[in-house]
């Protein structure tokens, strides 16, 4: 339940100044299911990857799994209360691929769908816009052992899911996103092996990346079939890229990495090829052989719309001459021996630094590409949170959350079409490798009570809603 003691004080929106957004902006909050759901076994939900992963020794700090995570799959309507309560627009989820479609292929669980009719359901009935997420990392386990993303007719079963989601919710769900962030999918999951399936090949992180956005492609072509109205997008995760110095050598170390966090998703979903300077990168890694006739055409199929998730941004150095790079498995294939520089500036407790202006450059960057409308899908920071009479007064998130919308604000003023903003997380939930030992939500959770307390940052985000703006600073 969540906690009835009145809010500490927070700055509150002066109506007569401050930052307004456009009408209509889309206020809303996410979450994914694996970090939430809980109810792992369940009325017919199977294995994804995360579950393999998380149960195998040594993957995830202190053996934490999402067995149980925030049981939201029982607290839906608690949970959706808050979000009423906090005055949300919309609310970003995601489908456990595995409690719909147990095989990841064939046979539906109805159980699983009537868990996201209810939710759905429960949404329109409190006025919260859905924003379906198709797939956020969880691929159905047997799929991994028959070869994983990697794997071609991964991408085919993909479709075939998205086809049983539009049928069954396509009434009501207007918003849909195909991917989360496919970068962490490929790269986190297939090259360094610190993400589920936890898998170290290069080649194999380059093969997923690219039947991921086929993947993409064809779902957006299922959605386009069988739900004509649907509003549809994808997610990736982006990074504004500087070199640590002006040297020729950081200049290009700064473009390869650019090249494989940003470019080798935006060039082809939104210009349909990958960039030379890339390919040339990664023929050390892979010839690009997996790539058919079509793919292209297909991953960069016309979207509605495009989800930012921005959190920080890398500054790299060129290597060291003489210093060998490090020989763990790493998630840039090709570039393993550049190196990540930090500046000294304040971070969040996962140790990224904090750059407000870098979601601008960001937003503007994607706009370079296209007009689509954008959106920011997710945006949010880890702090260490305390419950102290039945209150979590999180200042520092609460300011990432300020300086961040004002950046957001000032990437509109610049005439990017950004159309809303997602926070992430609505709960604090299991953050993946890490467990539960981090907290990105703006309602506390207490893992053992299941107790939910908002905290002050939830409270300033409910003013920010109610105002559609930000105070004068």
């Amino acid at each position: 339940m969540s906690n009835p003691a009145s809010p500490p004080a927070v700055d509150v929106l002066d109506e007569r100044s401050g930052l307004t957004f456009p009408p209509g902006f889309l206020w809303g909050a996410a979450t994914a299911a694996y970090q939430i759901e809980g109810a792992a076994a369940e009325d017919g939900r199977a294995p994804s990857i995360w579950d393999t992963f998380s149960h195998t020794e040594g993957r995830v700090v202190a053996g934490h799994t999402g067995d149980v995570a925030c049981d939201h799959y029982h607290r839906l309507g608690e949970d959706v209360a808050l979000m009423a309560e906090l005055g949300l627009k919309s609310y970003r989820f995601s489908v456990s691929w595995s409690r719909v479609q147990p095989g990841g292929r064939g046979a539906v669980n109805p159980q699983g769908l009537d868990f996201y009719r209810r939710l759905v359901d429960e949404l329109l009935a409190n006025g919260i816009e859905p924003w379906l997420t198709l797939y956020h990392w969880d691929l159905p386990q047997p799929l991994e052992d028959a070869g994983g993303w990697p794997v071609r007719d991964t991408a085919a079963r993909f479709a075939d899911y998205t086809t049983v989601m539009a049928d069954a919710l396509g009434d009501r769900v207007r918003y849909w996103t195909t991917l989360n962030e496919p970068w962490c999918s490929a790269f986190l999951g297939y090259g360094s092996g610190v993400h589920a399936p936890g898998r170290t090949n290069g080649a194999d992180a380059v093969r997923a990346g690219h039947h991921l956005m086929l993947g993409h492609g064809l779902a957006v072509q299922a959605l386009r079939a069988a739900r004509p109205g649907a509003e549809v997008g994808v997610t990736v995760n982006l990074y504004p890229v500087d070199p640590a110095s002006d040297t020729s050598a950081d200049v290009d170390a700064a473009r390869r990495i650019d090249g494989l966090a940003n470019r080798f998703f935006l060039d082809p979903l939104l210009r349909g090829s990958y960039p030379e300077d890339l390919v040339a990168d990664l023929s050390t890694v892979t010839d690009f052989d997996h790539v058919r006739d079509g793919d292209l055409a297909t991953i960069s199929t016309p979207l509605d719309l495009v989800g930012v998730n921005y959190y920080s941004r890398h500054v790299v150095a060129a290597p060291v001459e003489g210093v060998e790079a490090d020989p763990a498995p790493s998630c840039w294939p090709g570039s393993e021996d550049v190196r990540f520089v930090t500046r000294g500036v304040p971070v969040t407790d996962m140790g990224w630094e904090i750059d407000a202006p870098g979601l601008t450059e960001t937003l503007r960057r994607v706009h370079g590409y296209t007009d689509l409308p954008l959106y920011v899908t997710e945006n949010g920071s880890a702090f260490v949170d305390s419950v102290v009479d039945g209150q979590v007064d999180d200042v520092d998130r609460l300011a990432y959350f300020d300086a961040h919308l004002r950046a957001a604000h000032e990437a509109i003023d610049a005439g990017v079409p950004l159309r809303g903003y997602f926070a992430w997380s609505l709960l604090d939930n299991f953050e993946w490798a890490w467990g539960y030992t981090k907290r990105f939500g703006m309602i506390h959770v207490d893992y053992d009570s299941q107790v939910r307390t908002p905290k002050s940052s939830a409270k300033w985000y409910a003013s920010v809603i109610r105002r559609n703006g930000l105070a004068a600073q």
